[in-house]
């Protein structure tokens, strides 16, 4: 195992390849643990001791931990100070002011280590999971990763009311700012230094609200989120005083989505410097992703059906059923087939476009047969009527909708996919 200052430790990572530039070392600092402090006297050293005999003992890599005092008016700053000076590998950071946030920017915007982390001083979470935390940054397979409690997986000990409260901020979040992260606020975290430098200048919050407003920035840039399911177990005597905590990160949240909606923070400069480049599939035959062509299938789906229905119905009133079904969908399909070609395969220019116009009347004539012959056995019948015949046309449409999908994805638009095809997860 090597120790902060080993210079025979060698690791080289690499991020997935056109995503950014492959991370590579040797001998130097590789990971950086903050910790942010504030009126911590009592719990400093022996954490700060159990936590660097860990790093020692199960990270193989140089690293280093700084302890960052935020405004302390007890002995923290001094018992920091002893560490800083009893081991090479701590280091103090202090700062006037109060504020994790505000700390974590200070240690994070400075260092000079490719991985950065921070935990809270009291070590809740077991320290088992900060080798699953930074193993897929250090591979570059993920930008961020998170310890959290709510993950399938997860043990947690803590009091119903903490609880409760984790919970509602964890569904607060997703219901306002589409959060997909399951757990925002465990004190256990991870990031590239590459990410951060570009996230760090467009987060404000100077608090508890920090780690909220970097995970959203991330998900909102495109950046992947690794999840690690933590033992974490309460600290009955933390200072953190949880109702003013938690009026401050609603406040938080109102900024945060407003800021969002008006444009202040630069989502898409973010995704064009971060996002990672869609899958490029190679392999011939290979199709984008089915779940995003059914979704726009099936937009463009409904507005062809509505706007077949309004042409049957202003046709029916001055001509038989037959033939306003016939002219109708006869319109509707030809602009279904231009909408489908675009939106839902990605197709442009007018290459081709001929030829996929006269394979989507091949497909419309399906649905003709499927339409005409659902009016054919209403009229059949012995009560009869617009509206039957209304029901008729929208069942025989579902019909037909799922055979134009399928002729279109496997037969019209399948000749003229390019090699490297768009994926989405």
């Amino acid at each position: 195992m090597a120790e902060a200052g080993d210079t025979t430790a060698a690791v080289a990572f690499h991020a997935e390849p056109g995503h950014r530039p492959a991370i590579a070392s040797t001998g130097s600092l590789i990971l950086d643990v903050a910790i942010p402090v504030y009126n911590e006297e009592t719990d400093l050293e022996p954490c700060i001791r159990r936590l660097r005999d860990h790093l020692v003992e199960q990270f193989p890599y140089p690293f280093r931990i700084t302890i960052a005092d935020n405004g302390s008016t007890d002995g923290t700053l001094d018992i920091a100070e002893q560490l800083s000076r009893e081991f090479d590998d701590v280091e103090v950071r202090h700062l006037d002011e109060k504020g994790k946030g505000r700390a974590l920017r200070a240690v994070w915007s400075t260092s000079d280590a490719p991985v950065l982390a921070y935990m809270d001083v009291d070590l809740s979470t077991d320290l088992a999971a900060l080798g699953p935390l930074v193993a897929p940054l250090l591979s570059g397979h993920s930008d961020l990763a998170i310890g959290s409690r709510l993950a399938r997986g997860a043990r947690v000990v803590r009091g119903p009311k903490r609880e409760l409260i984790s919970r509602c901020y964890n569904l607060i979040l997703r219901g306002t700012l589409a959060a997909r992260f399951s757990d925002a606020q465990c004190g256990f975290k991870a990031i590239r230094a590459d990410v951060a430098e570009r996230l760090l200048p467009h987060i404000h919050d100077t608090g508890w609200f920090f780690d909220t407003e970097l995970l959203v920035l991330a998900q909102k840039a495109r950046l992947r989120i690794h999840e690690v399911p933590v033992d974490w177990i309460d600290d009955p005597d933390s200072s953190v005083d949880i109702v003013a905590t938690a009026t401050a990160d609603l406040r938080g949240i109102v900024r945060l989505t407003k800021a969002t909606l008006t444009g202040r923070v630069p989502i898409s400069g973010l995704r064009e410097q971060l996002g990672r480049a869609p899958i490029q599939v190679r392999a011939p035959g290979v199709a984008p992703s089915l779940v995003r062509q059914l979704v726009r299938f099936a937009a463009v789906g409904v507005a062809s059906t509505v706007a077949y229905l309004l042409l049957f119905l202003l046709l029916r009133t001055f001509t038989g059923a037959q033939a306003a079904n016939l002219v109708a969908l006869l319109v509707t399909a030809i602009g279904n087939t231009a909408l489908n070609r675009r939106l839902t395969f990605g197709i442009r220019g007018r290459k081709g476009s001929g030829l996929h116009q006269f394979q989507g009347l091949i497909v419309f004539g399906i649905g003709l047969g499927l339409t005409s012959g659902a009016l054919a056995f209403v009229h059949s019948l012995s009560a009869t009527g617009l509206p039957l015949e209304i029901t008729a046309l929208v069942l025989a449409n579902l019909a037909a909708t799922v055979v134009r999908f399928l002729l279109l994805r496997g037969w019209v638009f399948r000749s003229r996919r390019q090699p490297t095809t768009e994926m989405e997860s």
